[in-house]
């Protein structure tokens, strides 16, 4: 039997699959997109406006606008961080946001399939052979790829397959409810405000959230303690919150990688992007706009690939990538390892973040996803009543 062959098989159909499969197609590429399909991934849902403007996204996908941030300490000391000026942080529900970047692939040329990828093989002939199943325990088919990029998300099975190592990438486990939207606004909750939890009793090494997504919310919460609940903190928040009455909507769980793959490619014919290739920000969690960003860099460098036939461009995806975010992702995996190891230092954190200039310069790099030299006084400021914090010699709280 002869197999179907493509420019590209992506293998996952998130932000990061679907953006590389609409440039790689807008490209003139034959694409094919494989998603398996009844899969939502826990996530806040939150998106910088540089995300709407770098990847052409309508207004019409956010389902609200978040106009300020609410950090919680374990004593319960709460401080708000109003973006100001600078923007708004958007939020999207991702069943529709992920939906309409694959319809843009399908609208833009790339073929979309329901499926389940099983794995890569290989023959005498040049090209890698993508097998797969239609539905569970149906029969394999295959298609044959001249380049497969792997967008299969956290533990990716093409990764596992393709790149050593990739299994033992470190991940928070990440669980949340979408709720239906208390009427009103209250104390507990803003609809135009997103609340983060930085305490012990709901996560022991990570925070917890309450995102609003207009009509819905999400309530979610992240750790990387297997013995820990994250079932049992999410009720604890909500009946905290007196979110416990609200209708639940839909449940979640995923795995979310906090460090890049040492190598996204495997020197020949298979990339990986997104999740799958790590490409989420340390301490926040962030993921959107970096999986897009990811898919973007590496649709680019397999397209240098299929011109030139030297898989010597697929590394560019992983330089060009780290080159423009290594340094936020270091300087956030720091601030993660050191402020979330206990509450005590969970309380200097959120103190830190009442400093006015910590949260303009923390929105201008959210906004603009770089560090931000405009104002290099206020760097020195906050260096020092950082280390004041780590050392102890300021008060925890004021």
């Amino acid at each position: 039997m002869t197999e179907a062959i493509y420019d590209v098989v992506i293998i996952g159909g998130g932000p990061s699959g679907s953006t590389a499969a609409n440039d790689l197609a807008l490209a003139g590429h034959s694409v094919l997109l494989m998603e398996r399909g009844g899969r939502i991934k826990p996530c806040g849902g939150a998106v910088p406006p540089r995300l709407m403007a770098d990847f052409d996204i309508p207004q019409s996908l956010l389902v609200a606008k978040a106009r300020s941030a609410r950090m919680i300490a374990p004593s319960g000391r709460a401080v708000d961080m109003p973006v100001g000026e600078i923007g708004y942080v958007g939020m999207v529900d991702r069943e529709d946001f992920d939906e309409w970047l694959r319809e843009r692939a399908r609208s833009s040329g790339a073929e979309r399939l329901t499926a389940t990828f099983e794995k890569i093989e290989r023959d005498d002939l040049p090209h890698p052979i993508v097998t797969f199943r239609r539905q569970r325990g149906g029969p394999i088919e295959r298609v044959r790829a001249r380049c497969v990029i792997g967008a299969d998300g956290a533990r990716s099975a093409v990764a596992k397959q393709c790149l050593p190592g990739a299994e033992r990438v470190p991940c928070v486990f990440a669980y949340h409810e979408i709720i239906k939207s208390p009427e009103g606004k209250s104390e507990a909750f803003d609809p135009a405000r997103c609340d983060v939890f930085y305490q012990g009793r709901l996560s022991p090494d990570f925070y917890a959230w309450v995102f609003p997504h207009g009509d819905t919310a999400s309530i979610g919460v992240g750790s990387a303690n297997k013995g820990f609940s994250l079932r049992g903190a999410i009720a604890t928040m909500r009946d905290d919150l007196k979110l416990d009455r609200c209708e639940t909507v839909r449940r979640e769980g995923a795995p979310i990688p906090l460090k890049p793959l040492k190598r996204w490619d495997n020197g020949a014919d298979v990339i990986v992007a997104g999740d799958a290739a790590g490409v989420v920000a340390p301490a926040s969690g962030e993921g959107i706009y970096y999986a897009m960003m990811g898919g973007r860099v590496v649709g680019e460098a397999a397209a240098a690939f299929l011109k030139t036939g030297d898989a010597k461009q697929l590394r560019t995806a992983r330089k060009k990538f780290m080159k423009e975010h290594g340094k936020v992702f270091w300087i956030l995996g720091i601030m993660q390892y050191f402020w979330y190891q206990s509450d005590k230092r969970r309380e200097r954190f959120v103190t830190i973040c009442d400093d006015k200039d910590v949260q303009e310069l923390t929105w201008q790099a959210y906004m603009n996803k770089k560090l931000v030299r405009a104002k290099p006084l206020a760097h020195v400021k906050i260096f020092l009543k950082d280390t004041a914090h780590l050392l102890g010699l300021r008060p925890a709280t004021r």
